[in-house]
């Protein structure tokens, strides 16, 4: 799509546009910059660039934006993530982006979209949720996270779940449950919610002990969960206990000492008593050696 594709002035009115199962790979700047649309559906596309400013540079009217399978190429997911950042769009209310194998979302994403009210993320690969914010989403009322890759939602997500007010509708089927000790979160959120759609037939994906159990029907003793040790107190504790040990061989030692102190002051003598025969021996000779009277009768003596 040109700049100048749909021009304003011909077409001042025109309100919904739908483009869906085209080849269009590039939206351009200026492209769609109707006065009017609230409509625009691009599902089925293999795009791989989306300006920024394609609605032109002021705000867009646009109220629904469909991208079902339209975002296969990483570069256009930025792409659209810097157009929503942007704030052109403030008045979107409808935003579907499933079927587009989307493994992470850019962080931010969704902060400048006050308006929205449905958001569906269904059939693509996400395996988390930890760098997306639904902060400011104060008017979302269905997100749709169906037939994805999710293991765990962590506490930090489901905070942000609690704390929009009219969100009642989340789908969460189909994702690949872990249910270890991390999930514990989840699982107390799902029994206290009622925003969850289906909550009673999500079941755990592994590990295998835990294959096909129903997540609302978990509890502690199934997940085997102890409460984690702290490495720097474990290690203190081994220095500790080496300090008890070494302390205590030392204290047999000098024990034994004590108790052999006879036996060990009599080897000390022999000892010294040895040694002292040893040095006079050496000193004898080395008498004889130093003085020239002894060595010549030392030698008429061997022979």
């Amino acid at each position: 799509l040109p700049a100048g594709a749909f021009p304003a002035q011909r077409l001042p009115d025109l309100a919904s546009l739908n483009l869906s199962g085209n080849h269009l790979r590039t939206v351009e700047a200026g492209s769609l910059a109707l006065p009017a649309l609230r409509q625009l559906d691009l599902s089925g596309n293999a795009l791989v660039s989306f300006s920024p400013q394609a609605f032109g540079e002021g705000g867009s009217p646009l109220e629904e934006l469909l991208l079902r399978g339209a975002l296969r190429d990483h570069g256009v997911l930025l792409s659209l993530a810097a157009l929503l950042q942007s704030g052109a769009l403030r008045n979107l209310s409808r935003l579907e982006l499933a079927d587009n194998g989307l493994l992470l979302l850019p962080a931010g994403m969704f902060t400048a979209l006050p308006a929205l009210r449905l958001l569906d993320l269904s059939n693509n690969s996400l395996v988390g949720l930890r760098n997306v914010s639904f902060q400011g989403l104060g008017q979302l009322q269905s997100l749709n996270l169906s037939d994805n890759s999710l293991g765990v939602l962590w506490n930090s997500t489901l905070a942000q779940f609690r704390s929009l007010p009219t969100l009642r509708h989340i789908v969460l089927r189909h994702n690949a449950w872990v249910c270890d000790c991390a999930i514990e979160d989840l699982v107390a959120w799902l029994k206290e919610s009622n925003q969850v759609e289906g909550k009673e037939a999500l079941t755990c994906a592994s590990p295998d002990k835990m294959l096909g159990k129903a997540l609302l029907k978990i509890n502690g003793s199934d997940l085997n969960c102890s409460v984690p040790i702290d490495l720097p107190s474990q290690l203190q504790t081994s220095y500790v206990f080496l300090g008890i040990v070494l302390a205590l061989i030392g204290a047999i030692f000098l024990l034994v000492l004590y108790l052999n102190r006879k036996g060990i002051k009599k080897w000390m003598h022999n000892i010294r008593d040895a040694c002292r025969d040893h040095m006079e021996g050496y000193h004898y000779r080395y008498e004889i050696n130093a003085d020239p009277r002894l060595t010549n009768l030392s030698s008429n003596s061997d022979v």
